[in-house]
């Protein structure tokens, strides 16, 4: 079943594709064949302003999350065998900080629908009936429309290829890695917390480099949008992180002896 076949999909994807295609045609004198790739990194950049107000949203989620966790280890430990009281008291406690456990998830469910509207720009041949220009354009002479997993199945893939997703690749990963140095999570204040294992920490670390992943599976185009991303989602926390500090974690000694 084919979503954009409803009409007010259709509607919204072929304005995506005008609005892209006219961008991109503006940055041809600057930019040459590689203009859509230009109007892609533009998009994104215009895209992650917007949410700047959002970002700022999440931060002080964050932080409050960070303020609470105390408290919510300790109704925790109270009522470990009654599941209804936890969550009840739970919720009350959030509800009496006027925050939820769901505040700060608005920046990555505003960037889906974009990441969407990209990933099917730049791999359907047809637009509302009209051939897909975009899929003529590149980036370094790699192009928009193919993703890598397909390039090397499909006996496509040249040395631009390699070579451009290489370097979003090596940007992303790099990314990750600072991400994971700088935000790393502290072990909580219980010893026998599964949260301080070893393994959950090992998965909450690989967890930095899902985005890399996933750019090698979906079209060049989306996989700049993502690099973009993280670069500037890096640059914000980092910011935003001065200007919403989290407040100085209690660890135990058993938790220190678990790092």
């Amino acid at each position: 079943m084919d979503i954009f076949a409803f009409p007010p999909l259709a509607a919204l994807l072929d304005a995506a594709y005008g609005a892209l295609t006219g961008l991109s045609d503006l940055l041809t004198p600057l930019a040459g064949a590689s203009a859509a790739a230009l109007a892609v990194a533009l998009v994104t950049l215009l895209v992650r302003a917007l949410l700047i107000p959002v970002g700022i949203s999440q931060a002080k989620a964050e932080q409050t999350r960070a303020r609470l966790a105390p408290k919510l280890r300790e109704l925790q430990r109270r009522h470990k065998k009654n599941p209804e009281r936890l969550q009840k008291e739970t919720m009350a406690l959030y509800r009496a900080e006027n925050t939820s456990p769901f505040a700060g998830m608005l920046p990555v469910l505003a960037q889906a629908p974009v990441v969407g509207i990209l990933y099917t720009l730049f791999l359907r041949p047809e637009i509302a009936g009209h051939a897909n220009e975009l899929l003529a354009h590149d980036l370094f002479g790699a192009p928009l429309g193919t993703s890598l997993i397909a390039a090397l199945f499909g006996g496509t893939a040249t040395a631009a290829t390699f070579l451009v997703f290489g370097v979003l690749l090596a940007v992303m990963i790099a990314v990750a890695e600072v991400t994971r140095r700088v935000f790393r999570p502290t072990p909580v204040d219980a010893g026998d917390s599964p949260l301080n294992s070893p393994t959950m920490l090992r998965v909450v670390s690989a967890m930095h480099y899902v985005t890399a992943i996933f750019a090698v599976f979906v079209p060049l185009a989306a996989a700049l949008y993502l690099t973009v991303t993280v670069v500037w989602t890096l640059v914000q926390r980092i910011i935003l992180r001065r200007r919403f500090p989290l407040p100085a974690p209690v660890v135990s000694r058993a938790a220190v002896s678990a790092r």
